[in-house]
């Protein structure tokens, strides 16, 4: 009697442990599987749509918008989104001087900032049916925006191939990227891309 005592003494606690070693091993194995859910699809995308489909041009610096025009004057299929960029009365002539048609060409203004680049098009992208894209942006922020793209648009099936656009500014922080690759996954789960953040 007083042997069966301890063992349902003990069962309780033994239990609870098992609970929390399952709980701990699934929040793991979750999180795993969370980290190379984008890089996966990105790489699989590749693979199926090698060759862009599109360009995407993070606005807001002519040299940002001057290369992608040039892209856009060698890929003549190809259709234009530049997000957050320059207003229509700087951006158009820079296409214009190229003779890219403006027909070709979205200024999309919905983002604030790097993330939000990516989170305000994505649908877009998908509706239009656009697999595979050139990534324009200056030099300096390709390694932020290459790391926010493994994210929002590897997840959603979409491609890219960065394009830099050359600049004279130093590199961006460490900080800076894993701050926006938080964001980037806060929104792939939740929805919300965290911009009130960009200035934390």
């Amino acid at each position: 009697m007083p042997a069966l005592s301890i063992a349902q003494c003990l069962r309780g606690p033994l239990l609870a442990q098992r609970r929390r070693r399952f709980w701990r091993q699934l929040m793991v194995s979750s999180l795993c599987l969370l980290l190379i859910y984008g890089p996966v699809n990105l790489a699989i995308a590749r693979l199926i749509w090698p060759q862009p489909d599109g360009i995407l041009v993070l606005g807001g610096q002519p040299h940002r918008e001057a290369v992608a025009a040039r892209l856009a004057l060698l890929n003549p299929q190809l259709h234009v989104w530049s997000s957050s960029g320059l207003g229509p009365d700087m951006a158009y002539p820079i296409f214009d001087a190229l003779g890219v048609d403006r027909d070709r060409i979205t200024l999309d203004y919905q983002a604030v900032d790097t993330v939000t680049n990516f989170t305000t098009l994505v649908k877009t992208f998908q509706q239009q049916q656009v697999h595979h894209l050139y990534l324009v942006t200056s030099d300096y922020h390709m390694p932020r925006a290459q790391a926010i793209a493994t994210i929002i648009l590897g997840s959603h099936h979409i491609a890219f191939t960065p394009v830099p656009a050359p600049s004279l500014k130093p590199a961006e922080s460490t900080l800076r990227i894993c701050r926006d690759i938080l964001r980037s996954w806060l929104w792939f789960t939740t929805g919300w891309s965290g911009a009130n953040l960009r200035n934390v």
